[in-house]
């Protein structure tokens, strides 16, 4: 596949994408949002064929999870698109406006990155998602999915350039690269001189890989080992549930919690209890030696468990004997992504939200909810457990950048 044409289409169509109103870009969204739930069978005939080629070369029944689309879904994807074109376009906004002593006037405002790549594994919604969130934004978008997708992928990419068509917009500001061979990703992570940030999306191995090799600044969309800490003046009435809700209703995400960590003082009456739900709900557990006293039918925790995002039923088990040792558990082992805190001490929870050092932190609530779309986002390009730049689900305003306008009357500098 000829890679660098592909990326310098994509570097004229996003000046193609500056031209484009607000009520341009919501006429395609909505339209596209039309298009697929029109589509459903469709895609759904075609994603069959990905999950079949999956399952042959036995991939994780969870992990398939990942993979399938049925008309639920495919309905989400569609909802996704419309509440990003509810949203307000950050665009043109004024970030900030000052004045300098010689008159010059200088104003900070919103303005699209540009050409922005999205190297994503499974998950065909993230086709979606991604466009959505690029084209709201003004930013031309190239997508590379994984292989396991790529009929999904294909068919998803397909009927939203019919809506570009449709809409009278330039069908390149959607870039899609239409192969399975890596040496197509390789080739694209060197094509610095044409796209302006890259973004991976998908599990350590495909993350780290961008990392290490791409030529493109990176955004680093991390992998979740998220951990629940449950204090000794929790409420067992609400620590239950989150616990379940946050392992086991989607447990190949990377907001689904990977390990509990427990007060000593309430491992006799807890512990039995967790373990139940969590045997009901086919989860292993894995814990250390004091919660393994409390617990039937578990192994010992390594440090391995403790630093794994599982994707998996599986959740392992560490008791403190305060709030500063689950804090400084947590800093150790987590991936910066999402931790919560159960607790009815105000105190305590104000400590570990203001000490634990991770993009979303929780109190008394799943680590589910760190999500584009939960947060209003309309969707999410992706979780960026990095510092520089965005943190934490990124929705339109961190898919921008900013310039400066400034406005003189004949100044020059001295």
């Amino acid at each position: 596949m000829d890679i660098r044409s592909l990326c310098r289409d994509s570097v004229e169509a996003k000046y193609i994408m500056a031209t484009l109103d607000e009520e341009k870009k919501n006429e395609v969204l909505r339209l596209a949002a039309d298009k697929l739930m029109n589509s459903a069978e469709s895609i759904i005939s075609v994603n069959d064929e990905d999950i079949a080629n999956a399952l042959n070369r036995g991939m994780n029944k969870v992990m398939v999870d990942r993979l399938k689309l049925d008309k639920k879904r495919i309905n989400a994807m569609a909802e996704g698109l419309i509440q990003v074109s509810e949203l307000n376009d950050p665009l043109g906004e004024i970030m900030d406006t000052f004045t300098r002593p010689n008159g010059l006037k200088i104003e900070k405002i919103r303005v699209p990155m540009g050409v922005i790549g999205i190297i994503y594994e499974s998950r065909p919604n993230v086709t979606a998602d991604a466009f959505a969130l690029c084209f709201k934004t003004g930013n031309a978008v190239i997508l590379k999915g994984g292989s396991d997708a790529i009929n999904s992928n294909r068919q998803i990419v397909n009927i939203i350039k019919e809506a570009l068509r449709e809409c009278m917009v330039d069908d390149r500001v959607l870039g899609f690269i239409d192969s399975t061979d890596r040496e197509d990703t390789k080739k694209f992570m060197e094509m610095k001189d044409y796209v302006d940030v890259l973004i991976p999306r998908g599990g350590a191995g495909l993350i780290n890989a961008v990392v290490t090799g791409s030529q493109i600044p990176v955004i680093e969309t991390g992998t979740g080992n998220c951990h629940i800490y449950v204090d000794k003046e929790a409420d067992m009435n609400k620590a239950l549930p989150i616990i379940v809700n946050a392992k086991t209703q989607r447990v190949s995400v990377c907001n689904a919690a990977e390990s509990l960590v427990v007060h000593k003082d309430i491992m006799e009456t807890f512990l039995p209890r967790f373990a139940t739900l969590m045997y009901e709900n086919n989860v292993e557990i894995r814990a250390d030696r004091e919660a393994m006293k409390y617990i039937n039918d578990v192994s010992e925790a390594t440090e391995e468990d403790y630093a794994r995002e599982y994707l998996d039923y599986i959740i392992s088990v560490k008791t403190v004997s305060n709030v500063d040792e689950a804090i400084a558990h947590i800093n150790r082992y987590h991936t910066g992504h999402s931790d919560c805190i159960v607790t009815e001490n105000s105190e305590t929870a104000e400590k570990f939200l203001r000490e634990i050092d991770s993009a979303c932190v929780y109190h008394n609530a799943s680590t589910r909810f760190t999500d584009g779309f939960e947060f209003g986002f309309g969707a999410e390009i992706g979780i960026s457990t990095q510092k520089l730049h965005a943190r934490g689900p990124m929705g339109l305003k961190e898919l921008t950048s900013y310039k400066y306008i400034v406005k003189g009357n004949g100044q020059i500098r001295g």
